[in-house]
């Protein structure tokens, strides 16, 4: 069984292939049959956990598992206590209410730069927020913090249930293990 930890460039796929000609996995992992468990956005940057084996694929990628996952969240604005607390207790999207998640504002995390840069309008602050979701919408998160007034500018994944980001820059790639206790739980 291999798992593969990838810090995912910005704008590029989860995938191995893109007719489009688009950067993909394929771009900077050359190991055979493995695949990404789960996705994550092509403007989203961060950890992406690749695997051979379907069970742990499965287990990763299915919201009924509810694994954490922990993202940092550049946000254009200054979070009020109502704004955070609204993020937390769930926000209603067009597809229904989101699960409670755990969030924080927090100081810059230490990342790499971004290329190209974010966007920066000089009078308008930004901030960072770490959230932990058990779910994974689509563009959840972007639609999380634009409902409650606070656009997203970056998003990061630093955090797969077990596995974290680490060191790793954009674009390299570390072999991984699944933790004995993680293997044996079952839904």
């Amino acid at each position: 069984m291999q798992i593969i930890l990838f810090n995912k460039p910005f704008n590029v796929l989860c995938q191995f292939t893109d007719p489009g000609g688009r950067a993909t996995l394929a771009d900077y992992i050359s190991i055979p049959n493995v695949y990404a468990a789960g996705r994550l956005d092509y403007d989203s940057e961060g950890l992406l956990v690749l695997t051979d084996n379907g069970r742990i694929q499965q287990r990763i990628a299915d919201p009924r598992a509810k694994l954490a996952k922990t993202y940092w969240v550049q946000v254009e604005g200054v979070p009020i206590a109502a704004a955070l607390e609204q993020l937390a207790s769930g926000v209603l999207l067009r597809d229904g209410w989101t699960r409670p998640a755990t969030v924080k504002q927090i100081e810059p995390p230490p990342v790499w730069p971004r290329t190209p840069p974010i966007r920066e309008r000089r009078l308008i602050p930004t901030s960072w927020l770490a959230i932990i979701l058990t779910e994974g919408r689509n563009r959840q998160i972007r639609r999380m913090t634009a409902a409650v007034g606070l656009p997203t500018l970056r998003l990061i994944r630093s955090a797969i249930g077990p596995w974290q980001l680490g060191d790793l820059q954009p674009g390299e790639w570390l072999a991984g293990t699944v933790p004995t206790d993680w293997l044996a739980r079952r839904r």
